[in-house]
Order: C-alpha cells, then structure tokens, then sequence
C-alpha cells in the first residue's frame, strides 16, 4: 500500500463518522483509529489501571498516604485545582523560561497556571476560579496522576 492509499483513508476517516478503520492487504495491516477524546488522556490511563489490578496491596499503602495527606488539606483552605490527566508537570514554558505562576500570584480563570505533558503533547492547565496562589503541591518535572491535587487556590 502506498502512501497516497494511506492518506486518503486518513481523510476519509476525518470527513466521516468513522471511528477505526482497518486495512489488511497481503502481510500489511494498517488500522486508523479517531478518538474523540484526546489521546493522552485515554492511553496512559491503562497502565495506571493495570497496575493498580496487578497489586492491590500497593494500592492499600497509596490509600493510607492519601489520608495522612488529608489532615494538612483541611487546614488548606481554598479552591484544589487537581490535575486533569497523567502526566509530567512544568511550572515554565520552557527550562529557561520562568514560571507561569508563584505562591501569593493573583489568576484569574482561564489563566494558565502549569503545562502537563503526556505522550509529547503539552497541556496547558488553566485555572478555574480567579484568585491568590496559595500553594503549589507540585515540583517541576515531577510525574502526576490523574485527579493529584497540583495548586490550592484562595
């Protein structure tokens, strides 16, 4: 298959209502897959998944850490604004940039307060509510999971 046959499955796929096609033709298959969700988001949540099925007694000691980090949350007033997808977290545009946001910084909604990224996509994670930083939970280049608690906002 050339790759002129492979771009016009490509568009044929984007102009329709297709979800997945797929092509095999003698030892070559080719499957084209739109996902109206953003990959990202769909792709690493799997393994995170598995693996919580493949120990559950990991996730027993991550439930436990959860609740000792509770006590310190109510004394955390404000708004949490939690991470939308699992990811690497960057408080800066780039290395050598500085960051989008600091403690004691006033946002306002829609204001992009970090970058997550996943799968080389960078995300930029906006802040729902207008108000001061009061806290960055997250360290730059540091992993997050899905729902992890990033900025507390007051």
């Amino acid at each position: 298959m050339d790759i002129r046959s492979i771009r016009k499955l490509i568009e044929i796929v984007e102009q329709s209502d297709v979800a997945e096609i797929e092509i095999k033709e003698g030892e070559h298959n080719i499957r084209i897959t739109r996902s109206k969700e953003p990959v990202m988001m769909s792709a690493p949540a799997a393994p995170a998944q598995m693996a919580y099925e493949a120990a559950p007694a990991a996730a027993a000691p991550q439930q436990s850490a959860a609740p000792a980090e509770s006590p310190a949350a109510p004394a955390e007033t404000g708004h949490t604004v939690p991470s939308p997808m699992v990811g690497t977290f960057y408080a800066s545009p780039s290395p050598d940039a500085g960051p989008f946001v600091s403690v004691g910084d006033q946002v306002s909604a829609g204001d992009t307060l970090c970058i997550i990224e996943a799968m080389k996509i960078m995300n930029p994670i906006e802040a729902d509510v207008s108000g001061t930083v009061k806290k960055i939970l997250v360290q730059n280049a540091e992993p997050v999971e899905f729902g992890q608690a990033l900025f507390i906002i007051e």
